[in-house]
This record gives structure tokens, sequence and C-alpha cells, in this order.
């Protein structure tokens, strides 16, 4: 739950580096190459999915003549993945691996135009960009997470993680077995972890060869993580263009200070004195400020949000868009250093919140925010070479387009998928290429990550769209393409809503096909053209099924009254719109089998599939949830980030004077609903699943059994809000479709 789309790619990429790149015995390491598979038919299945190869990071040298990137093999016998480096010239050519051996290869940097550093082992290195001159350029007994050198190349941040023992006590020294932990705060558990060690970065030296000394904590002595959990990485934090400033990303708060607010800052560090009372907090235009003898900066949020008082008590008389009270991530300096832009959210405690690009002028001392024309979400961003033009991704009506604006905040669209029968898809990141190009991750529905070459024009028809790499061609050319369609529903309060159509491979009209409701998670997440290794539409249609998958209220890329209609009403428009385009599809859809209709989702999705299972008036034949919130009271107080919490229901439970918003949200929780539960149901939950704990999908089937309804329950003890481990992946494939074939088929 409240994991957007847009932000998916590099959230997903990084857990399965956290998954593969753990330490392994000598003789547990295993060199997993790319896979080969030949299918028998030409569906795609479980194996097939698992079998890709899967791009991750990429950067394009200096010059712009070599693009350097992460591959991922993943291996379901050995129930493991390998990342390794690749190299390609720009136009696609001479692709080539440079990782030899078992050992992962990870975070490609280009120091100079032939030369790249990279993590093995926790440990920087270097080698030349044909893959010779390997060096070992950091000693820290394999403790780096995350690097990124200086322009000029004599200095580097490390990412290192510290012990941190504010909220859990460390265990007395002679108790070395006991496994308690004393708790004494909130935010002791992230995601799927418990918080002990918490992420510093470093500044270090680079000497003449090329190793890197002397390093120091930049926030020695701070409780304070940068960068941010669970996620950030490396992109929280940026070199000015002369290599004498460090913008880094942070939130002064731990404990439950931390877990009630998303208030975090962008901060300017002066590299050169290595002074922290000269850091600079640029979000809320405080000037230079002292180090204060608790440990914590001057600047002290604005604005906490309170879980006793509601949302218009919280924010009246605040100054959003001067205060910056939200969540400020991924500074990046223009190239001529003037300037620092950065995603920026408005609100405390709205992690949803429309995300706006921030430019803040170091001369002036001035922000202003340049892409308030189109009314979503910027998702990523990178400035031209002109430090007057920036490039940047969101979503509208369904798809992630490309963007162009500058500082007066003219904006232009740029790529167009509607304007094609075959929809080109989604792009997922961005950098510059050169002077005059971009690179890109692109996907869709029917194809996972590769890399494009975009040469922006000055408008949709003018702008150049190029595919250089194809890394799962093999695997693609031999499975059979569904179909896909767009239609627009009315729904039930006269609006107009997209949904997606996907038909089956070799698809027939002539004939009846059971049919799936796809019920989005986040709650607040786009149904663009997303490609996932689990929530696949490609291998749902190769498996016999028409899928309907409604943009329905909540969901971005319809501007923000669409987006907020959910925010405090889960089970209000948003579930009539789920309905809406059901009830369209039978109605309207000759191929739909209404006698043979599921509803799946994981997350908020699968709090929609808990909710329609008391709801649906006998529309659906099975049900699939995954991690779904089940019980909103228990919700409420067992999800680890409690700001979503507080906005999302606006009030406490054991409040008695809650508004009519919360009372709304507590009584429609679907576990009052048990009662009218009538068909069968699989409930699926990872037991180190922190965000939506594993009880609720445990509460969820053992109701449903113990009213006498078949169910099924596919517990995870090892997998968190996400399955990536590949035999658990494919276990998830096989029960999921078999679940659904022994109710729909």
């Amino acid at each position: 739950m409240r994991l957007n789309n847009h932000s998916f790619f590099h959230f997903f990429i990084l857990s399965l580096l956290l998954m593969s790149c753990g330490t392994q015995k000598e003789s547990d390491k295993v060199n997993i190459e790319k896979q080969t598979i030949q299918l028998e038919g030409d569906l795609m299945t479980p194996e097939a999915l698992w079998a890709m190869s899967r791009i991750g990071g990429y950067q394009a040298s200096p010059d712009g003549k070599h693009i350097a990137f992460q591959m991922g093999y993943y291996s379901v016998k050995e129930n493991k993945s390998h990342q390794v480096l690749w190299m390609m010239n720009a136009d696609g050519s001479e692709q080539r691996q440079l990782t030899t051996d078992a050992e992962n290869e990870t975070d490609v940097q280009w120091l100079d135009n032939e030369t790249i550093a990279f993590l093995r082992e926790g440990e920087v290195w270097k080698m030349g960009f044909d893959g010779n001159g390997r060096k070992q350029m950091s000693e820290t007994e394999g403790k780096v997470e995350g690097f990124l050198f200086a322009p000029d190349g004599k200095k580097a941040i490390l990412l290192k993680s510290i012990d941190f023992n504010e909220i859990i006590q460390k265990n007395p020294e002679d108790l070395p077995k006991a496994t308690g932990r004393v708790v004494n705060d909130l935010m002791y558990r992230h995601w799927d972890h418990y918080v002990e060690s918490i992420q510093h970065p470093f500044l270090a030296e680079v000497n003449g060869q090329w190793s890197i000394v002397n390093e120091r904590d930049i926030l020695d002595g701070y409780p304070y993580e940068c960068p941010m959990e669970p996620f950030g990485g490396i992109e929280q934090l940026a070199w000015s263009p002369d290599s004498k400033f460090i913008a880094f990303t942070c939130r002064c708060l731990t404990g439950i200070d931390y877990s009630i607010s998303t208030d975090s800052d962008i901060f300017l560090y002066d590299a050169e004195s290595k002074d922290m009372s000269k850091t600079k907090n640029l979000c809320k235009n405080c000037g230079e400020f002292d180090v204060v003898p608790d440990g914590g900066f001057v600047d002290s949020p604005d604005h906490i949000c309170n879980p006793t008082k509601t949302l218009k008590d919280q924010f009246i008389n605040t100054n959003l868009k001067d205060s910056n009270v939200g969540y400020d991530i991924n500074p990046k300096f223009s190239p001529d250093g003037r300037y620092v832009a950065w995603l920026s959210m408005e609100r405390d405690g709205y992690e949803s919140d429309r995300q706006r690009l921030c430019i803040y002028d170091l001369k002036e001392g001035t922000k202003t925010y340049v892409t308030e024309s189109l009314d979503s979400s910027v998702d990523d961003f990178c400035w031209a070479p002109d430090s007057y033009t920036l490039y940047y991704i969101a979503v509208w009506h369904a798809m992630e387009h490309l963007y162009r604006t500058n500082l007066k905040g003219e904006v232009t669209q740029l790529t167009d998928g509607h304007a094609s029968a075959q929809f080109f898809g989604d792009f997922g990141s961005l950098q510059m290429l050169n002077e005059k190009e971009i690179l890109a991750e692109r996907h869709s529905f029917f194809a996972p990550a590769d890399l494009y070459v975009v040469t922006p024009g000055d408008t949709i028809a003018d702008t150049q769209v190029k595919q250089i790499t194809e890394v799962n061609k093999d695997i693609l050319e031999q499975l059979a393409q569904p179909g896909i369609d767009m239609r627009w529903v009315k729904t039930t309060d006269g609006k107009e809503m997209l949904t997606w159509i996907v038909l089956p491979p070799h698809f027939d009209p002539a004939k009846k096909y059971p049919t799936l409701l796809f019920c989005e998670g986040g709650p607040q997440s786009a149904v663009s053209q997303f490609w996932s290794y689990r929530w696949n539409f490609m291998i749902m249609a190769s498996q016999g099924y028409v899928v309907i998958a409604p943009n329905r209220r909540g969901v971005p890329g319809f501007g923000q009254e669409w987006l907020e209609e959910i925010s405090g009403d889960w089970t209000g428009q948003c579930m009539q719109d789920y309905l809406s385009a059901i009830d369209d599809a039978v109605e309207n859809l000759p191929y739909v089998d209404k006698d043979r209709l599921g509803a799946v989702g994981a997350s908020f999705g699968g709090f929609s599939v808990y909710y329609l299972a008391g709801h649906h008036e006998g529309r659906f034949k099975c049900f699939i949830a995954h991690d779904g919130a089940f019980n909103l009271e228990a919700m409420y107080t067992e999800t680890e980030e409690n700001w979503f919490s507080n906005w999302e229901y606006d009030d406490a439970y054991w409040n008695k004077d809650q508004t009519a918003r919360a009372r709304r949200t507590y009584e429609n929780s679907p576990h009052r609903f048990v009662d009218k539960w009538d068909t069968p149901i699989l409930c699926i939950h990872g037991e180190k699943d922190y965000r939506i704990n594993a009880t609720q999908g445990m509460s969820a089937f053992n109701a449903a059994r113990m009213r006498g309804i078949e169910a099924q329950l596919l517990i995870f003890p090892d997998e968190n809000h996400w399955v990536l481990k590949p035999q658990n992946g494919i276990l998830w494939q096989r029960t999921f479709f078999a679940w659904l074939d022994r109710w729909l088929k």
C-alpha cells in the first residue's frame, strides 16, 4: 500500500538489490547468467516471466558516447539473482557484459569518459569501460551501500549504515544470545526490518592512486537518516558542478514525530569547510543556522500531524507553498550551478500529494514551481545543458509521458501513446545522454524495461523515440501478444472513467471469456502501462482471462480533484467505480462471461477485494486479495508509517468525537461485513510486511473459514509487501491461477 507506480520501477530495483546483494559464503556463490527458455507454446508462463532479464540502473558517459547499465538475471533453481554490468555504444551497438564472475556488481557510475566505478561486495571498485584495469578503491570491510563521486573526481560520498539505538535499546553485553528487543518509541520497524541502524552519508577524499580515504560522517552525532527509509538511495544527494557543495535530503525527526510526519527538507552542505553550522535548509528559507545541543537542527518543523486533531485543525493558517512541510526529495543542481531543483509536496502527512518540481535560485534565495500547468505529479526529471530547460515525466490519462518545462514554467508535452494503435508504454526514468538527446527507460503492459533514446522536438509530432536495447527479445518473440483497448465508462455520479481492457492472445470475439476486475493499490497509484513481475496483465491474459482495469477515483493522471476523492472515502465512489467498470463490461462487451467473473488486487487493491466480498451482490465467483487491509481499526496502529492512517482515516478510532469522515471509514471496514461473505476467497500475505501486517490476511482467511466459505491462505514467512524470491514468485503465480481456474473455468 502507498506505493505509486511512478516510483515503483526504482523501488523494485532497489528491493531486488537488497535481496540479491547480501553476504554469501564462497561455496554458495553461483554465476547465474542470462536465462534461455524454449516455450512449448506461445503463451506467457510463470517460468517465462522469471526467465526474463531485468534492466536496472544506467548512466551515459560524460561525452555521451557510451552507456553503462546494470542487468539482473534470475534463477528459479538457485532461488536467487545475479546483478551484472553491461556496456554499449550510445546507439545501442556493441553490447557486451563486463561482469565475469559470480559476484554482484551494481551502481555503475562514470568517473571519466573511459572509466566507470561500481559496487562489489560492499566496496567501491573501478575499471575501464572495456572491462580491464579493475581496482578496489575503498577499504571499509564491505560497508558501502551507495556512492557518488564529485565532478572533479577528488571527493566522494559513501552511504554506510551506523548503529541506531534511540528507539530499540541495545541488549546488555552479558546477554549476547538474547533475541528480544526493548522498544521505547514508534518507528521501531520500517517496511520489512527492525530499525537498529540508519544510513548516513560519509564524505571522503580520492587520492592520486584512485583510493578513497579519510572518510567522515557528514551527520556525525545526528540521529537522522540520509537517505530516507525505506526506499531512498543515492538519488537523494547531489554534488554541485564545482564540487564545493552537497545537496541532501533529510527528515530531522525520530520516533513518533517521524511516524506522523512526511516533512523532509533539502539541505545545502559546504563540502570544503565541512562545518555543519553553515548548512542551509533550502525548503524553509531559514538561512544559516547553528547546531543545537540536543543534536538537532535549529530548523524545526512548522507543523507536526497530531492524531488527536482533524486535518482541518492541523492545517489551518498554514501557508503551504512557502513552508514546504511535505516531502522534499531528490535534489539536482543545474549544470551552471545556480539552481537546485527537487521534487516537492505541499502538505505534511499526505504522502500522495501532488509532487511538484521546485526550483531554488541559489543567487537570489527564491523558490519557484515550474510544472503547475499540468495537474499531475512529476515522477522523474533532469536538467538540460542550458540550465534553463528541464525534462520530466508525468502520468496523464493512464500513460507516463515525457514533458518539457523551463524556469518560466512553460510546459510542453513531448510524447503521446494515444496517437498510435500500438501503445508505446510508460517512461520510468530519464537523464540527458548528450546536448540534444535524452536517455530513458520505458516499459509497457506487454514488455519489461528497455532503454530508449529520445530526441525532443518542438511538439509531439517532432519528437523521436528510438529503442536501443531488446534484452528479452528471445523470449518476447516466442510469445503471442494480448490485445489492448481503452474504454471510457460512465460512473454512477455521471463522470467518465478510462478503463483498460486486456484481451487474451488469439482472441476470438465470438467466444465468452472468464473476466477479472483488477483493483489497483496505492490507494493513489496510476493504472498506467506498468510492467510487473507479479501483477502482470500479459500473463493474466495469456492464461485465458479478459482483464478489466479501471482508473477509478483516487488514481493520478486525471487531475487533483479526481485523485483526492478517495481520501477518507475508501468505500464510497471508488468502489462504485469498480462496479461501474465490471458492469459496463458485462453489458457492452459480448465476450465477457457474466457468470465467470473474479476480482483481484493487492495492497489497497486487496482491501478493495475484502470490501467487495461483502458488497458485490453476487457479481463475482471468486476473489484474490494480496497484502490487503482487512480491519481498519487494527490497521490504524499496526502500520509503521502512521501519517498515512492520520490522513486517510482523518481521526483515531478511540476518539469519541470523531469526524463524520472518520466514522464512515471505521464503520465500513471490510471485517464488519464478513456476515455477507458468500464467495470463495484466496488470501495472500508476507509475514515481513510491516506496512500491512500479516495478521490482516490471516484474519480475513480465518473469518472466511469460520463462516464456512471456501478459502485458501498463501503465507510467505520471508517476504514483505512484495514477493521477491524466484521460487516464491513461481509459487505465487501457480497458486493465483490455480485458484482462478478452479472457480472460473
